[in-house]
Parts: structure tokens; sequence; C-alpha cells
């Protein structure tokens, strides 16, 4: 059996046997002064207890917290959805609600109000067909998802404010940096608009930001005309204020933000390619 080695760390005395010394014959250091030399290529030393320098514990630790973590953000997930589904069906309610100039309302008043005012979330199609009539209020054209509006899904919200039938058509489009969105109110004969509202999801601050400003843009639309004079195409148009465009009319059109051109060209495109569509409806008088 090979002898072992063992080395005093204190002034560098090797002893030779099974094991260290009691005192080291050079400087009298205890034996746990002395440590195993091991020779290079010959197995060093097993560690008792858990090897935590190994690549296998750092893998098993690792795997182990990622799947506490994951299941942890799972559960509060879980937990929060209900209220999380809630809080989106609020804000979407309390936006068609600006369109038809109810603003500012309280998140607990807004489910009442919308209750109140919205008669019907219809689904129609580009013919002006009834798809689906709405009768529950947010359970038809209401849970139909931006991406799935096409011309045989067309959501219409049919409303009444003080007695007078309003119609809220959603539109949605590309600003200068992301998705820029909102709702068109309609008076009852269709084309003079009643009200609107727009927001963004990541436009400029102070600048194209400005779209969601009533006082600074949205207000200018009120009592606009949707349609052309002979009714045959959408007209309205958001143009740079002074801009001579010919053909324009007065009543059709909207002065763009300043400084925000491409924000502002976002929200004329988006009009004018959603409301395209709803052209059958617009232009057929019950």
């Amino acid at each position: 059996m090979a002898t072992k080695k063992f080395k005093c760390k204190v002034c560098g005395y090797i002893h030779e046997g099974d094991a260290a010394p009691e005192k080291c014959p050079v400087c009298q250091a205890p034996a746990s002064e002395f440590e195993e030399i091991t020779e290079e290529g010959s197995a060093k030393p097993v560690k008792k207890g858990l090897n935590t320098d190994g690549n296998a514990y750092t893998i098993i630790y690792s795997c182990i917290v990622v799947i506490i973590v994951a299941f942890l953000l799972a559960f509060v997930s879980k937990v929060l959805e209900p209220q999380s589904m809630a809080n989106v069906r609020i804000d979407k309610k309390s936006q068609i609600l600006a369109a038809l100039n109810l603003r500012d309302i309280e998140n607990s008043e807004v489910e009442n109000t919308y209750t109140d005012v919205v008669v019907a979330d219809q689904v129609i199609d580009k013919d002006g067909n009834v798809v689906k009539e709405g009768a529950s209020k947010d359970k038809d054209g209401f849970v139909v998802e931006d991406k799935n509006i096409s011309d045989t899904c067309l959501p219409l919200y049919v409303c009444e404010v003080n007695g007078e039938t309003k119609y809220v058509i959603p539109v949605t489009g590309k600003g200068l940096w992301g998705p820029i969105w909102g709702y068109v109110a309609l008076n009852e004969d269709k084309n003079t608009i009643y009200g609107v509202y727009f927001t963004h999801s990541s436009e400029t601050a102070g600048l194209g930001a400005l779209i969601t400003e009533y006082d600074k843009f949205q207000k200018q639309f009120e009592g606009k005309q949707l349609m052309s004079a002979d009714g045959s195409y959408v007209a309205l148009s958001v143009v740079k204020k002074g801009k001579n465009v010919p053909g324009l009319a007065e009543d059709n059109r909207c002065d763009a933000l300043t400084g925000a051109t491409l924000t502002t060209n976002g929200v004329q495109a988006m009009l004018q390619e959603c409301l395209s569509r709803y052209k059958v409806f617009l232009t057929t008088k019950e």
C-alpha cells in the first residue's frame, strides 16, 4: 500500500505515513495544520458529503430553482387571471364610453354606465347584414379580437345617449412605433361624428402620444362628416393644418398634430381602412 504524504502548512515539513503526525517535529504545529499531498494524476481525496463544486450539482440546483420559480409564476398568474381579465374588460368599456363623450368615469361605475348606454354589441358583415344580434351587450361584438375583424366579422355597438341612437365602430391601425386603436361614435344619421377616442401603445410623448388628448386632438372630430357629399366613399381625413387638398370639404377635414406626421398619417390610414368596411351599413338609411 502506497505511503501517503502530508505537508505542514506552517513550515513546509513533509511527513510520510498513513496519517499526519500529532505534532510537526520541526515547528511543533498540531496535526490540523497538515494537508495531504496528492501526486499529479492520482485520485484526489474523496470529499465527504455533497460535492457542491461539481457540474452535476450546478445543473440540478439550477433546474430545481427554475421549476420552483415557474410553478410560483404560474400559480400567481392563475390566481390573478380573473381580476386581470376584469380590468381588461373595464378598460375596453371605458374606451367605448369615451368615444360617446362619457369620460373620466370611475372604474366602479364603468360596468353600470356601459350597460345603461349600450343597447347591443352586434356583429355585421360588409353588406350590412346582422350576423349576431348582440343582445347581451358584451358577448358578441365586444369579444371579437382586432386580429379577427374582417369583412364577415365587423363589431358594431348600438348605443343610446340622452334618448338618441349612436353607433360606435372600432378602428385599429399602426402609428410610428407601434399599434394605435380607438373608437368612432356616429349620430343616428350614420354620418355625423358624435365623438372619437384614440390611444396607442408606444407613440412619442408630447408628439404622437397627443392623439389620446381630447382638447388637443379628439375634440375637433365632433360634428365632422364621415362620408363624401355623394356618400360614395369615406372622406374623413386628417391632414396637415393649412395644407390645400383638392376636393376635400371642410366638414370632412381634421388637422394633423404638429411634429407627429407619421402618427397622424397612421390615424388617417386607420380611419380610411377600417371605416370603409362599414360603407354599406353607413350608407343604408333605415
